[in-house]
């Protein structure tokens, strides 16, 4: 198991969340648990998913699950549960390594490091994305790009989806 981990993962998984369901919490709970136990952990050289990571979560004290995860991320970085790769700014929140230049701007700008992470790393790492609705909209393009998007609420995921976008047909979740 390796994934490039959204930070809306850890929200949830601290109840940081108020509209998603009590299944959507236990599972990105359930993940996170799962990934420091057998898996790998990829992001970027300069840090900027832990940077976001820490401006969102509270580490002293650690209160949910996702701030333990991050508490536990930070000691095993350089290990071999966390992987890093490159990516390089080319302008704010913009990455040469962004898979797709025409996505790239549709993309709300701070989840663009995540695409630009899964895709630098040479084995294309799922995307763990747990209640942001729009990434309904770009999984299609990431796909065909090599990249997975694993939505761990797909019940929550629709639902957002069809109160923030009333007129607009959702696209199906991937298989």
């Amino acid at each position: 198991m390796k994934a490039v981990i959204d930070t809306n993962v850890l929200l949830v998984a601290n109840g940081q969340h108020d509209d998603v369901s009590e299944d959507c919490v236990a599972e990105c709970v359930k993940r996170l648990r799962a990934i420091q136990t057998i898996g790998v952990v990829v992001i970027d050289d300069a840090y900027r998913i832990l940077g976001e990571y820490q401006n969102k979560t509270s580490l002293n004290p650690p209160r949910g699950v996702g701030d333990v995860f991050l508490k536990w991320l930070l000691r095993q970085t350089g290990s071999q549960q966390v992987e890093q790769v490159a990516i390089h700014e080319t302008a704010d929140n913009c990455f040469l390594e962004f898979p797709d230049p025409a996505l790239e701007p549709l993309f709300d700008a701070p989840d663009r490091k995540f695409a630009a992470v899964a895709h630098a790393h040479e084995e294309k790492p799922e995307i763990w994305q747990a209640a942001d609705c729009k990434w309904l909209d770009w999984w299609p393009a990431l796909r065909a790009k090599g990249i997975e998007v694993d939505f761990l609420c797909p019940a929550d995921t629709c639902a957002f989806y069809e109160s923030k976008f009333p007129k607009k047909q959702r696209l199906d979740l991937p298989k």
